[in-house]
């Protein structure tokens, strides 16, 4: 069978993001999946042509955090709707977290929901596998997956990793990408005891403080060098962990 042509497509007067931060006012043309050339009054015969007068051309977002919720929660989203929602705002790839039900912790889970995407997904897509405490053989071998995902605090029921003992083998073995979800469950705890009778929401940035977040990072990042471990902090979300 001969293959059919590859589409190409023109994208005229945009202002274009180039690598090096800087705008240019252009013409883009893609051919099948690739950019093909960029330019200014470019002329070719084009399968498609966009008038992007008036609007910027940005790279593809490449989402590395998120709850698609399938299987188990389609309640709340599913792929489909989800990669949808992505290719209407311009997020071109997404990593997926494991808290979906069952929980993504094994091989067979993990195909899944590649599956899954196969069928559904309008956008590029990758899975996290998560890490427990009993299932390292599985970190060591699961394929295909964008890293391993833990969650040191805030429970995540089975998910949870919260300890040092814990951690350090998911550390020690392998040489694939970790993502942490950064808290420590141990002063989560206890502060949650300590505030018991308040019942104003804003207690919560009081119980889950900028210290819980920062000691969790400093173990990771602990682990990480000691092991040569590629890290990724999700969420960041206080100065002291930015300056470490």
């Amino acid at each position: 069978m001969t293959p059919l042509p590859e589409q190409t497509v023109l994208i005229r007067n945009a202002r274009i993001l180039l690598p090096e931060g800087s705008f240019q006012r252009g013409d883009v043309l893609l051919k099948g999946d690739r950019i093909e050339q960029i330019g200014s009054n470019l002329n070719p015969i084009a399968d498609r042509l966009i008038e992007a007068d008036g609007l910027t051309l940005l790279p593809g977002v490449i989402d590395p955090q998120v709850h698609f919720r399938e299987p188990g929660l389609e309640h709340k989203e599913d792929l489909a709707t989800a990669s949808r929602a992505c290719a209407r705002g311009g997020v071109t790839s997404f990593l997926e977290m494991p808290n979906t039900n069952p929980l993504t912790i094994t091989q067979s889970a993990l195909d899944d929901k590649l599956a899954r995407a196969a069928q559904k997904s309008l956008v590029n897509y990758g899975f996290f596998i998560g890490a427990t405490p009993e299932n390292l053989p599985d970190l060591r071998t699961a394929n295909p997956t964008c890293g391993i995902k833990i969650f040191m605090g805030s429970a995540h029921g089975h998910l949870l990793v919260d300890n040092e003992p814990s951690l350090e083998p998911i550390f020690a073995e392998g040489d694939r990408l970790i993502a942490v979800h950064a808290e420590d469950q141990a002063r989560i705890l206890e502060r949650r005891q300590q505030f018991a009778d308040v019942t104003d929401p804003s207690i919560h940035s009081v119980i889950q403080d900028n210290q819980a977040a920062l000691n969790a990072t400093q173990l990771a990042l602990k682990l990480s060098k000691k092991y040569q471990r590629r890290l990724h902090i999700l969420h960041l979300s206080t100065a002291e962990e930015a300056e470490l």
